[in-house]
């Protein structure tokens, strides 16, 4: 008698291992998608998040902050600002946001040391200037605020609407011993953007 008990055994195997390399093949770059590939980015099967695109150019704190002032946001652009000089060291421009967050807050004395503070390092920048005039006007400083408008309008040639405003402004109220009738809403002016009007939260 013939014996045949190994037979399936080696059918078996051979079954096995076929499956198995055919599970292999799979995970190739003609099988599976890996995850987050471009594959699920174009079918949108995947049910994983995409990858993170670390090529993408990262927004400064500093931009951050002034984004903040601009939507009213003032304790966040602090913070922003206050990251950004941990990062970067005290420079002009985050003096600038500091003061001018500070003003939004209503902190004026604050607002108005940063803001000199800042001017001493930059003093070419009308910026500056202007937002320093600014704080003056909401302490009632209204000659020192029209000398330094004056100062911001000359450095900046006579080109910022917003600038110009603010000095007619502070040279009304001057002549009229402060008692115009207007609004109080001056504006702001950062580097490299547009101008924002500063309303006090307080």
């Amino acid at each position: 008698m013939t014996k045949t008990t190994g037979v399936p055994s080696r059918v078996a195997k051979t079954g096995f291992l076929l499956f198995l390399s055919m599970g292999m093949a799979a995970c190739t770059a003609g099988g599976f998608p890996a995850l987050g590939g471009s594959d699920a980015a174009i079918d949108g099967a995947s049910p994983f998040a995409p990858g993170i695109d670390r090529r993408a150019d990262a927004v400064s704190g500093v931009e951050v902050g002034h984004r903040l002032i601009a939507a009213g946001q003032y304790e966040l652009a602090l913070d922003a600002f206050t990251r950004a000089a941990l990062a970067d060291g005290m420079n002009a421009e985050i003096l600038l946001g500091l003061g001018s967050a500070n003003l939004g807050l209503g902190r004026l004395g604050q607002a108005e040391t940063l803001l000199r503070r800042a001017t001493k390092e930059q003093a070419e920048w009308p910026e500056l200037w202007n937002n320093l005039g600014v704080v003056l006007m909401e302490r009632g400083k209204s000659e020192e605020a029209m000398q330094v408008f004056r100062k911001a309008y000359a450095l900046d040639n006579g080109k910022s609407d917003s600038i110009r405003d603010n000095l007619r402004v502070a040279i009304a109220k001057t002549e009229n011993n402060g008692n115009l009738d207007a609004e109080n809403d001056y504006k702001l002016v950062r580097r490299g953007s547009s101008d924002f009007l500063i309303r006090p939260t307080s």
